[in-house]
């Protein structure tokens, strides 16, 4: 039997007290060991920034990767051993500033990967520039007159790259977290969660309190309706929904790729390295 104790980390956190990243470890953590998922048949791929040390807090295999690099890293992890539950998380200066052509590929190929961003608006890792997410006006150190660029909406962005799980959570409300977390495991094909992630240290804005008293649960949306899932995800003002926004049943890139559909490349024979061989390249 699987208990979260056999996904503890032997490296303890050093996110500031407070950081919304505490919840979501402690979510993917109680996932995991709930789905009866193994942590040696469970991945964790990240990019840089506070958020993407979570590979190091946890007992899984993990691959803390480059800048905005961990949708390929996850996605080759996936083709090479598609048994694996493999689990992409960073923050949103990470997945939405380098990160984005990377993140618009995989979905739009609908690779079986869940991607959990944890969304607090800001760089917290190189001490609270404005992120592609950051609203309009607020003052950071990169933008001490107010940013003046329009934020970037993630949900928006998921579903145009043709996303076939489209989700939002809060840091603040645990349960539901885990929940869609678990959802997003389930599906089979490209499961993008936004989470809602408040940096207690560099934003004041966007506080534990501003989203709660603004988020409310999803609960009889329709879920294949693409044009009501748009419209959902443009609520960011008084009311801002967080729950499943989008969800469609669809063949995934690893059920078209006749190589990976075969057999998978640890399940091969390893090719035998000749002389012979070689003579084909040159």
């Amino acid at each position: 039997m699987v208990t979260i104790a056999d996904y503890k980390g032997k490296v303890k956190p050093d996110w500031c007290p407070g950081c919304g990243n505490f919840a979501q470890l402690s979510a993917i953590s109680m996932v995991l060991a709930n789905m009866g998922i193994e942590p040696k048949d469970a991945v964790i791929a990240s990019g840089i920034g506070c958020s993407s040390n979570l590979p190091e807090f946890i007992n899984t295999y993990g691959f803390h990767g480059l800048h905005g690099r961990l949708i390929p890293v996850a996605s080759a992890i996936k083709w090479a051993n598609p048994k694996l539950t493999v689990i992409g998380y960073g923050g949103d200066g990470d997945g939405f500033f380098e990160g984005t052509q990377h993140f618009y590929h995989a979905a739009k190929r609908n690779i079986d990967i869940t991607y959990i961003v944890s969304d607090n608006q800001v760089f917290g890792l190189t001490t609270g520039q404005a992120s592609p997410t950051a609203e309009m006006g607020m003052k950071t150190k990169s933008t001490p007159n107010g940013n003046i660029e329009k934020p970037l909406n993630p949900l928006d962005f998921a579903l145009a790259a043709g996303a076939t799980f489209v989700a939002r959570a809060f840091s603040g409300d645990a349960k539901h977290l885990q929940e869609m977390i678990k959802l997003g495991i389930q599906h089979k094909g490209f499961s993008f969660i936004d989470v809602f992630s408040p940096c207690v240290t560099y934003n004041k804005n966007n506080s534990y309190d501003y989203f709660r008293k603004r988020v409310y649960k999803l609960e009889n949306n329709d879920k294949t309706d693409l044009l009501g899932a748009y419209k959902l995800a443009q609520e960011l003002g008084d009311k801002i929904p967080i729950g499943v926004l989008y969800e469609k049943d669809e063949k995934t890139y690893e059920d078209y790729d006749p190589i990976i559909a075969d057999t998978s490349l640890v399940e091969r024979e390893p090719v035998k390295i000749t002389e012979e061989f070689l003579e084909e390249f040159l």
